[in-house]
């Protein structure tokens, strides 16, 4: 097998099929105010901006980054700005020295090595899965 690229990413290219079907399903709710697929660092990737309107006022600023492999490997990274700090977590899926094929990397600093995990296999699910937990964050950073 071939050694992930530097970005820890995979060693396959980018699905760009399935980052426009993502792009398309976060485009189509209120929750977005930007969803893009860009080329950033040599990389395409989907670049999505969340509304300001669904976050309380500490959150100055939330994203949501995704890059879908042919192989299925992935990386999904969120990121909340707020005033003073960063709040973060990541989704994984590829080959690396430090976890097992499938892990998270935990909020707030999405630090590595991250926690070993297991993912489901179609990347409908999977944006279903972090779609929720982001949810479930958005929730609570409100009953703050």
């Amino acid at each position: 097998m071939v050694p992930p690229t530097g970005d820890g990413g995979s060693p396959a290219p980018i699905d760009r099929p399935i980052l426009e079907f993502l792009q398309t399903r976060l485009h189509a709710t209120r929750q977005v105010s930007h969803a893009a697929i860009t080329d950033a660092s040599g990389h395409f990737e989907l670049q999505v901006v969340f509304a300001s309107s669904y976050y309380p006022a500490p959150v100055d600023d939330a994203t949501l980054t995704v890059r879908w492999y042919t192989n299925d490997d992935f990386t999904i990274h969120y990121r909340e700005l707020h005033s003073g700090h960063t709040w973060e977590c990541r989704w994984d899926r590829h080959p690396n020295p430090h976890n097992t094929r499938d892990h998270f990397h935990p909020p707030p600093t999405a630090p590595t090595p991250g926690d070993d995990d297991s993912w489901p296999t179609d990347h409908r699910d999977v944006l279903q899965l972090v779609l929720d937990e982001i949810e479930d964050r958005i929730a609570a950073l409100w009953d703050d």
